[in-house]
């Protein structure tokens, strides 16, 4: 991914992505991204784009772990997360969903998240400390709770799933607060002018609507010029 990509891909919505990969692909059909509605930590935020680094918590019961295990686990977690690939995300599966009380993300571990250089979080966990969170670190999340709980890592580097999404190691996701995709990586290359491509096609149809006087007649020539455009 060049800088120049990433750049374009942190400018526009993830519904934009979406549309785009299916302009790329040539087809519809794609379904790599999340169901459900999504809270954002901060909904005017650019899009989160990284590479996944992967892990699971859980929150309503502490760990049966020996305590010396949870904590190297943990540590281990925080080792992951700083040294996964740039730009990166982390995506957190809370495996207690829907029934989540943990609230893994707040002001510290946005802190240190952002610290490592990472660009955001998805989870479909708890969030908290939404006054105090990392600035210019997104936070996708489930669910706003004043608790952390017993929340303690269990897994780490390992296919998660976040809202019907199943995101692996390594997998490039775009994310806002419509919520997240995986970008499959044979359309990479293609995204770029995929999406320029779609602004094109769709001002054939908003120019139009924007201006007065606009009416059926205008509206039946614009969409007949967009079908058009997008075969």
């Amino acid at each position: 991914m060049t800088d120049d990509l990433l750049t374009l891909l942190r400018s526009v919505d993830t519904p934009t992505v979406c549309n785009a990969i299916e302009t790329a692909q040539g087809k519809r059909g794609f379904d790599a991204f999340t169901r459900g509605t999504v809270l954002s930590s901060d909904p005017a935020a650019p899009a989160v784009v990284g590479y996944a680094v992967t892990a699971k918590i859980a929150a309503l019961s502490p760990s049966s772990d020996p305590a010396a295990e949870v904590r190297a686990r943990r540590m281990a977690y925080y080792k992951a997360m700083a040294e996964g690939p740039k730009p990166s995300i982390a995506v957190v599966e809370d495996t207690d969903f829907p029934n989540c009380v943990g609230a893994y993300w707040g002001e510290v571990n946005t802190t240190v998240h952002k610290g490592f250089g990472m660009s955001g979080a998805l989870t479909n966990g708890v969030m908290r400390d939404l006054g105090d969170l990392a600035p210019d670190f997104p936070v996708i999340a489930g669910s706003v709770g004043p608790s952390h709980a017993f929340v303690h890592v269990t897994e780490i580097g390992t296919p998660v799933t976040v809202f019907g999404l199943t995101v692996a190691p390594g997998d490039l996701v775009h994310a806002d607060r419509h919520g997240a995709v995986v970008i499959p990586p044979e359309v990479v290359g293609a995204l770029s002018d995929a999406i320029e491509k779609m602004r094109r096609t769709e001002e054939l149809v908003l120019g139009p609507a924007r201006k007065p006087g606009f009416d059926f007649a205008t509206f039946e020539a614009a969409w007949s010029a967009f079908e058009k455009a997008r075969t």
